[in-house]
């Protein structure tokens, strides 16, 4: 069992940046991929990036590559999504996901934070 908790979101004007960070429990931590997603106003849920239990594998969506950056601590379980150059179609419900060893091009998720808000104005 994971849980995650979501922080880091907010109100920023396009052009700007945020961080958000996800904090987890659990004992198995290293075993997950970790990822986030998102899913904007009448919108599916999209997987914006991921990162493998080692950090040594990363994926990230076409239109966040070169803006966004993710990273772990395995000691302190946390991930993090570094986001920068923000654009208004960036505003959308960003989800903290993690992923018994799964593939970071194909990560689902198997548990799930609560989501935190990133709004983007023009």
């Amino acid at each position: 069992q994971v849980q995650l908790v979501e922080s880091g979101g907010g109100l920023v004007q396009a052009g700007g940046s945020l961080r958000l960070s996800c904090a987890a429990s659990g004992r198995t931590f290293s075993a997950y991929t970790m990822g986030w997603f998102r899913q904007a106003p009448g919108k599916e849920r999209e997987s914006v990036a991921a990162i493998s239990w080692s950090a040594g594998s990363t994926y990230y969506a076409d239109s966040v590559k070169g803006r966004f950056t993710i990273s772990r601590d395995n000691a302190k379980k946390t991930v993090a999504l570094q986001l920068n150059s923000l654009k208004p179609e960036d505003t959308a419900v960003y989800y903290c996901a993690a992923g018994y060893l799964q593939r970071v091009e194909t990560m689902t998720g198997d548990y799930w934070g609560q989501g935190t808000q990133v709004t983007v104005s023009s």
